[in-house]
């Protein structure tokens, strides 16, 4: 069975392939985001799923008073196996901006292949799940088989962006289940054999900063806000260094990290002191770093600089703390990695990353999670962003491999 599984999964390989083209042709950037939603996308997705002969999409809507539509789409696929007990294979319908495109070396929303790679805006982050999913049922389907679980395939909205109008209210309806089996392919590395069980803490951090706006000739007579950012910036990314250097291996890095990043527009020309100033942290904190602790080193310093400066500073905090780590003796973790090695003869290792992804929503439930794909992590969010076709079907073949559950042998 086995045998005949991964040959029809290298069969279908540039259908797979022609499909993740055709998706990703259209742009499906939050509203948020300066985008349109993914609506368009997932009317493509449901034509997509009728010719692939699975029957009926449920849709499911969140509102949004920023789409176009109102709402925002997210779209699941059930097929019935042996066991009502469900393999949920969760994938997101949303990708970021395509950036500076003078750093592309081709439009990012028409799809190239070249070396045996897919570039595009959204071919790997998360079109190649998406299509790996869906064919991974498509190969069962052809063979005759029946998958051991239900298979409850999702493509959901606002991944993103934070999941505000996706995933999260989607678990709050009660649409999952305490006994699914729940695959989040989002994060990975390029031998495939990095499963994800846990993830770090979140701040995103955006300080305000008001002085007095004044000409560049006459400094005295302003308070520069500019230079109480520089201090404040850097006070700030020195203190949460020195107060948190806790280390856990399970993690890469193995360290909690505070990032100064984005810095926004003040005044349009050179020779006016600003008078107000934005700019952000993003900090990704081990889970046993109190995120409290983390905020009161932030708040002493930010009292500190206004104090000496005179300055007003005002902190805007966007919040995420840890959810459980998935246990390595869960039914997911055992079903995955017995694929992984049946599909990609590497034993798979266990550990933890910064990035937040669906997993924390299910793992907060009581609903252990697995993150895992096979994918050149690198490329995400980047220009020329690739998949390798090589791994688009490998990871059809994991997943086929985890819809017929012990069912590996022959």
């Amino acid at each position: 069975m086995k045998d005949r599984i991964f040959n029809e999964a290298e069969r279908l390989r540039d259908e797979m392939v022609a499909a993740l083209i055709r998706i990703c042709r259209i742009p499906a950037v939050s509203p948020h985001n300066g985008g349109t939603g993914e609506e368009a996308k997932a009317q493509e997705i449901e034509k997509l799923v009728a010719g692939l002969g699975f029957g009926k999409v449920e849709w499911q809507r969140v509102d949004d008073v920023k789409s176009p539509t109102g709402n925002r789409p997210s779209l699941f696929v059930e097929h019935k196996g042996n066991s009502p007990r469900r393999l949920c294979i969760l994938s997101h319908v949303d990708v970021v901006p395509e950036g500076d495109r003078s750093l592309w070396s081709h439009d990012p929303w028409d799809p190239i292949v070249r070396d045996g790679r897919l570039y595009g805006r959204g071919v790997s982050d998360n079109g190649m799940a998406l299509v790996a999913s869906l064919y991974a049922l498509k190969v069962l389907l052809n063979l005759g088989l029946t998958p051991a679980f239900t298979v409850c395939l999702a493509f959901l909205a606002d991944e993103e962006m934070g999941s505000a109008y996706g995933v999260a209210p989607l678990v709050e309806r009660g649409l999952f289940r305490k006994d699914d089996l729940v695959i989040a392919p989002d994060s990975g590395n390029d031998k495939g054999d990095f499963i994800e069980i846990s993830e770090k803490s979140g701040l995103k951090l955006e300080f305000h900063v008001s002085g007095k706006q004044a000409h560049a000739s006459r400094p005295e007579t302003g308070l520069n806000a500019c230079r109480v950012a520089n201090l404040l910036s850097f006070e700030v990314d020195n203190a949460l260094h020195k107060a948190f250097p806790e280390e856990d291996k399970l993690f890469e890095p193995p360290v909690s990290t505070f990032e100064p990043t984005r810095r926004f527009p003040n005044v349009p020309n050179v020779n006016t002191i600003p008078g107000r100033e934005r700019f952000s942290f993003d900090c990704r904190v081990l889970p046993s770093v109190s995120l409290d602790d983390v905020l009161s080193v932030v708040d002493r310093v930010k009292n500190d600089v206004a104090r000496r400066t005179g300055a007003i500073i005002e902190l805007e905090i966007g919040r995420s703390d840890a959810a459980p780590s998935t246990s390595a003796d869960s039914d997911i973790i055992r079903l995955l990695t017995t694929s992984v090695r049946e599909v990609l003869k590497v034993e798979p290792t266990l550990g933890g990353i910064g990035g937040g992804t669906f997993a924390a929503f299910f793992r907060r439930k009581g609903i252990p999670t697995a993150v895992w794909q096979q994918e050149c992590a690198a490329t995400a969010h980047q220009p020329d962003e690739y998949a390798e076709l090589d791994h688009i079907v490998n990871n059809a073949k994991v997943f086929a491999m985890m819809m017929m559950g012990s069912a590996t042998e022959g």
